[in-house]
């Protein structure tokens, strides 16, 4: 295995919102190769034309020599097999991994699941997560399933599916400003130009803190930003109900250097409070210890990567800008928070360990 980490895609979508024909269309393609497929079972994939050996247990593989995996027990243990098949030259490459979820599934955990242990983090980037969307049902979908809106709100790329047999415009438009009200940042396109896309769609990735950072705006949108461009549209077209979801993005900023002890207080804290509320969490932190060199953070409810630095500020712009998509979180209850914290000298351990305890004790913080 090269000291490169391998490329994970996370698929996820809602029931019969057209994963799976998706998935097949890429691996079908010229493109699909070196890939390793995990579903959660195959009766559901509907795979079957694509199989032509049975490998080993739980190891399918494919006709255009990619891999396709049931996950047996635990998703870290499928991968851990994967990884193994690679290094005892089982398998020659492994260029990509895609997980397809169950259509009920709540990606937060996997997430959490991939990010929190230590041998998946080394062996593993996670490139993309992609959600599909049925552009017939999907205003339904979202308005009654608490985990189609999870799946939405923490893409970075959503595909609306069967736009070729739905002629509605006035439909699909809604479903788009509904989406991006759920998620700003995410881009959405049609499944017309997701299998146009052919690897690109996949290979898409999440900002990555080793790459240039000129995406970095689009990377860190808010609702806010968009809210002069949509909420004339949206007033008229989303019903009283729909403005009243509880997921919603919101940022915060400092344009002072936060010492690093301070700002952990504040993450630790955050999550120890509001970490099953938070979806998403992602920005960039001016520490004061090297305010030359912006830290990228990006979580998964109580779950962040390791914390990394960029070589430089975007745009030569020195402030730290953080962005929560939050489910029944309020953003001012956050800010306040926040606040009290850019006003405290750093704490040691001891005091950060009171702190988490005892939140009362910051001024100006009530729960």
């Amino acid at each position: 295995m090269t000291d490169s980490k391998i490329p994970l895609t996370l698929l996820t979508g809602f029931l019969g919102a057209g994963k799976t024909t998706l998935l097949n269309h890429f691996l079908v393609g010229q493109v699909a190769t070196d890939i390793a497929v995990i579903v959660n079972e195959f009766g559901e994939t509907g795979i079957d034309h694509l199989l032509i050996e049975q490998a080993d247990e739980g190891i399918i593989e494919l006709s255009d020599g990619c891999l396709c995996c049931t996950i047996r027990g635990d998703l870290t243990d499928t991968l851990a097999g994967l990884i193994d098949r690679l290094q005892t030259g089982k398998i020659q490459r492994l260029h990509h991994v895609i997980i397809e979820t169950t259509g009920l599934a709540d990606p937060a955990p996997i997430l959490q699941a991939l990010i929190g242990h230590p041998v998946m983090l080394q062996a593993f980037h996670i490139h993309n997560v992609l959600t599909i969307v049925d552009s017939i049902h999907g205003m339904e979908t979202l308005e009654n399933h608490k985990e189609s809106r999870h799946q939405a709100a923490l893409a970075n790329r959503i595909v609306l599916s069967k736009t070729d047999i739905n002629p509605d415009d006035e439909t699909i438009n809604r479903l788009k400003q509904r989406l991006a009200h759920l998620n700003p940042a995410a881009d959405i396109i049609t499944v017309e130009e997701a299998t146009a896309m052919g690897e690109v769609l996949f290979t898409g990735a999440l900002f990555n803190p080793d790459q240039q950072s000129a995406g970095i705006n689009r990377w860190l949108a808010t609702e806010a930003e968009h809210s002069g461009h949509h909420h004339e549209h949206t007033r008229h077209l989303h019903d009283v109900n729909r403005h009243s979801d509880t997921i919603r993005a919101f940022s915060l900023t400092h344009n002072q250097p936060i010492p690093p002890g301070v700002f952990q207080a504040f993450i630790d804290l955050l999550q120890a409070k509001h970490g099953s509320r938070i979806l998403r969490m992602k920005g960039l932190v001016e520490t004061a210890d090297k305010g030359d060199r912006p830290l990228v953070i990006h979580g998964v409810q109580g779950m962040f990567y390791p914390p990394a630095r960029l070589a430089r500020w975007p745009d030569g712009i020195r402030q730290t800008r953080l962005v929560i998509i939050a489910d029944g979180l309020a953003a001012e209850d956050v800010q306040r928070l926040f606040d009290a914290f850019m006003n405290r000298p750093a704490p040691d351990t001891a005091d950060r360990t009171a702190l988490l305890a005892n939140p009362l004790a910051i001024p100006g913080i009530k729960f």
